[in-house]
C-alpha cells in the first residue's frame, strides 16, 4: 500500500484528494500565531485518522529567545518576513508583547518560549508531530530534549489568556484600520 500526504491544504483541497487516494497526513503551518487549522482540519483529520504534521511551531522564530524589536529591525530586505503581516506594523508590535508575555510565564516554568510554544502545539491530541526548523546545531539541542514536555493544566489556561488578549488586540487594531 502507498500512502499520501499533502501540504498546505485546505479542507476541501483534503476532501477532493481523498476521493481520488486515502491522505495518511496532512501538514499545516499550526502555532500559537497561526491558529487556522484548529477551525476545521484539526478536528476532521482527528474524526478520519489522518495525521496532522503540523510545521512551523516557531513561527518562522519570533516564537524564541532570540526575537526581539531588534531582530526585527534588522530583517534584510530580501527576508520574506518582510512582507509578512505578523512581522509588520501593527502586528509585529501585538506579536512582540505577546511573546514578551510568554518569556515570563515560560521563565517561571524555567522554559524558554521555544519549549513552551512547541509543548503547546504537541499538546493538542490531532497532532501526531512538528517540525522544528533550525538554523544552527544549538537550536536543535535545545529544542529535542523537551519533546516529550506537557505542559499542566494551569499554564494551558495561562497561555489560553495570553492568546484571548492577542486576539482582541489584533481585532481592535484591525477595527481601527477598517474604520480609518
Amino acid at each position: 500500500m502507498r500512502y499520501a500526504g499533502i501540504s498546505n491544504n485546505s479542507l476541501a483541497q483534503l476532501k477532493r484528494i481523498q476521493k481520488i487516494h486515502p491522505v495518511a497526513s496532512v501538514q499545516p503551518e499550526y502555532s500559537m500565531l497561526k491558529r487556522e487549522p484548529e477551525e476545521e482540519l484539526l478536528a476532521y483529520c482527528a474524526e478520519n485518522e489522518i495525521g496532522v504534521v503540523a510545521y512551523s511551531p516557531l513561527r518562522s522564530g519570533i516564537l524564541t529567545d532570540q526575537f526581539s524589536q531588534e531582530r526585527l529591525d534588522s530583517l534584510t530586505e530580501d527576508d520574506w518576513r518582510q512582507r509578512n503581516p505578523d512581522f509588520q506594523e501593527p502586528q509585529a508590535a501585538i506579536n512582540l508583547a505577546f511573546v514578551e508575555k510568554l518569556r515570563a510565564l515560560a521563565a517561571g516554568e524555567n522554559l524558554s518560549p521555544s519549549t513552551m510554544a512547541i509543548a503547546w502545539v504537541l499538546a493538542r491530541p490531532e497532532v501526531t508531530s512538528a517540525i522544528v526548523g533550525a538554523r544552527r546545531p544549538d537550536h536543535i539541542e535545545k529544542s529535542i530534549p523537551n519533546a516529550d514536555m506537557v505542559l499542566s493544566s494551569q499554564v494551558m489556561a495561562e497561555i489560553d489568556a495570553l492568546l484571548f488578549e492577542r486576539e482582541k488586540n489584533l481585532a481592535e487594531v484591525e477595527g481601527l484600520t477598517a474604520v480609518s
